[in-house]
């Protein structure tokens, strides 16, 4: 898990640095987030390491987010800026999320503290793009 997401960061990193930035590359980047972190959390679910409740509360940003984007296409269908640059608190929930299942494959450590510090801290972050979305700021580095 550790060389998941550490490789997430370097190939970020890597593609902003080396200006290979692309619109697919995006798309890709946060839907295998998403696969990675499903994955990981049926597979812990199915082990009884963690119940549903609280994979539900761990991945409540991505459904937050998938609800976004489904009101966004319905009610802007030729929206070109569904796609949004990542923010401080998205990245804040992911480190959350990260931390909490290490916690819980550890088996040690306030779990429940790190659960529903994620989801909390998830769900404002999924509010946060909502607004960002519907309000029609510009994604950061288009202004």
């Amino acid at each position: 898990m550790f060389g998941a997401g550490l490789s997430d960061v370097l190939d970020g990193w890597a593609a902003r640095n080396l200006r290979q930035e692309t619109p697919t590359g995006a798309v890709l980047d946060g839907a295998m987030d998403k696969l990675f972190a499903l994955t990981v959390l049926v597979t812990l679910v199915v082990g009884r390491l963690l119940s549903p409740f609280e994979a539900t509360v761990l991945s409540l940003r991505e459904v937050i987010e998938v609800m976004i984007l489904a009101a966004a296409l319905v009610l802007r269908p030729r929206s070109a800026e569904l796609l949004r640059s990542s923010s401080t608190l998205g990245k804040v929930t992911t480190v959350l999320q990260f931390a909490t299942l290490i916690l819980v494959l550890l088996g040690r450590g306030p779990r429940l503290f790190g659960v529903y510090a994620t989801g909390a801290c998830g769900a404002l972050t999924a509010v946060a793009y909502g607004r960002r979305e519907f309000q029609g700021d510009p994604p950061r580095g288009a202004r």
